[in-house]
């Protein structure tokens, strides 16, 4: 992988610098390298730059972003279009010996093409070594309203306007929205069950979903490491932990996300392609 890596790294740097690469980008590389090497993320960033090529054979708009560009190797894999030699960038901002966390890659691809990506890496490593993060989604006041509502038994329209307006929960005294409430159902008692109950699960876990696009690539089993189960959306895994558990066991994800202003750019020179 170290090889590897030093070998697509240098391809790159004759693709970026063709008459040769300045002497700081040389002693940036380097140094990243080393460090890379250092912490074992090679595989890291060989299989985000894997993905990214991917993307770029069909013509799929995708851009590295956030820390990452901060990082030489990076420029010169194709991941972030950032060019260090022409300007100063702290590798550590990216991976950092001391700091002792992960390195995180964001790459956008263009929202309406994101899923030939997300079924790339499906195909390419198999079900049983991919797998999407989970997130945990959390009661907020219109959905403890909903479900509140629903156990007690609560009408639609009734539901409906105590979710969308307001005016139910003006103030500060939990008394007065009790007895606005109270005359709206015609019930006080109902009222100060329902309003206690809402505010006691906001903030509650709801359900587990699927993260917006942090992927995990194992060389094992993905199910002997994480637990996993099937996404509602046919032809995924999911971990059921969310991120913030991933890191603190150490385990790498990628960040596979969707942006509609890289769609849009590229509409915008289909257009120009069409129209000049």
């Amino acid at each position: 992988a170290t090889t590897y890596l030093r070998h697509l790294t240098e391809k790159g740097i004759r693709k970026r610098w063709p008459s040769g690469e300045p002497l700081r980008v040389k002693e940036l590389v380097n140094h990243e390298l080393r460090l890379i090497e250092e912490l074992n993320y090679e595989g890291f960033f060989l299989t985000v730059e894997d993905i990214v090529s991917f993307a770029k054979s069909r013509g799929i708009f995708c851009q590295g972003r956030g820390s990452a560009a901060n990082s030489a190797v990076c420029y010169c894999l194709g991941i972030t279009e950032v060019d260090p030699s022409t300007m100063e960038m702290l590798f550590e901002r990216f991976i950092s010996k001391e700091r002792d966390e992960p390195p995180d890659i964001d790459v956008d691809f263009e929202h309406e093409r994101r899923e030939e990506v997300i079924q790339y890496i499906y195909s390419r490593y198999g079900r049983k070594y991919a797998a999407l993060a989970a997130t945990v989604v959390t009661y907020r006041r219109k959905s403890a309203i909903r479900d509140v509502g629903k156990v007690l038994g609560l009408q639609s329209h009734q539901l409906k306007s105590l979710r969308m307006n307001g005016e139910w929960w003006e103030g500060e005294n939990p008394e007065d929205r009790i007895s606005k409430i109270g005359r709206f159902l015609s019930n006080r008692g109902k009222a100060e069950i329902f309003l206690r109950r809402v505010e006691e699960i906001i903030g509650f876990p709801r359900h587990l979903s699927q993260h917006v696009g942090g992927f995990v690539i194992s060389d094992s089993w993905i199910s002997e490491i994480v637990p996993i189960e099937n996404a509602a959306m046919p032809e995924r895994t999911v971990i059921q932990w969310d991120k913030n558990d991933l890191e603190v066991l150490g385990i790498l994800k990628f960040d596979c996300l969707a942006l509609g202003m890289l769609t849009a750019i590229r509409k915008s020179f289909e257009l120009i392609e069409r129209f000049d």
